[in-house]
């Protein structure tokens, strides 16, 4: 993790006082959240993380869509909006920008949860999809400054997903079908976009 501090603070002094958005990458269960906390914890500027979760499209619209039983697909977030507010963060204008978050107690994000503010000189984000080479994922190329891929132990993740799934409301069977079911198909199409990446992250 020191390394990843360091490479990021190198990153941040490169850029000469702008705004840099750093990107954290990875399968389902792989500690994308934790790693981005601890960065977030650890960087002497103004950070403020924004998650690739709180566009996740509404149950509603899943429903609708008919891809309620495969959400966490690339196809049941709303892309194009998260690459559009990427881009006004990394803009770093004077207003202050507000973006959803996602709530996993009740699957469903609320809107403008997050405030960033013109002061803050780093923007955190992380999410499965931000090496995706398909459009509109591919447009974060442009948007994100540097980007991670966290890598872990299958077994580990896939355990760690269960337990989640168990602690926020699903039987045991429930969760360890969807863990190898819906996250695991997941997760192989995250694993073939990591060669994409910056730069490579365990912890």
């Amino acid at each position: 993790m020191d390394a990843f501090v360091a490479d990021v603070e190198a990153r941040l002094t490169a850029a000469a006082g702008a705004r840099l958005v750093v990107g954290i990458a990875g399968a389902p269960g792989s500690g994308k959240s934790t790693a981005a906390v601890v960065l977030q914890n650890r960087l002497r500027v103004e950070t403020v993380l924004v998650p690739m979760d709180g566009f996740h499209l509404a149950n509603e619209q899943l429903e609708r869509l008919g891809r309620r039983q495969r959400k966490g697909a690339p196809d049941t977030f709303d892309a194009a909006g998260y690459v559009a507010l990427l881009e006004r963060c990394r803009a770093a204008g004077p207003e202050t920008i507000y973006a959803p978050r996602f709530v996993r107690e009740i699957e469903e994000s609320y809107a403008a949860a997050i405030a960033l503010p013109s002061s803050a000189r780093v923007v955190l984000t992380e999410g499965n999809y931000l090496l995706l080479d398909a459009a509109p994922w591919n447009e974060l190329d442009r948007v994100i400054d540097v980007r991670y891929h966290l890598e872990i132990d299958d077994d580990v993740r896939v355990e760690r997903l269960i337990a989640r799934h168990i602690a926020f409301g699903k039987s045991p069977d429930d969760a360890r079908a969807w863990s190898l079911g819906p996250d695991e198909a997941n997760a192989r199409l995250v694993e073939r976009s990591s060669h994409r990446a910056d730069a490579l992250l365990r912890l």
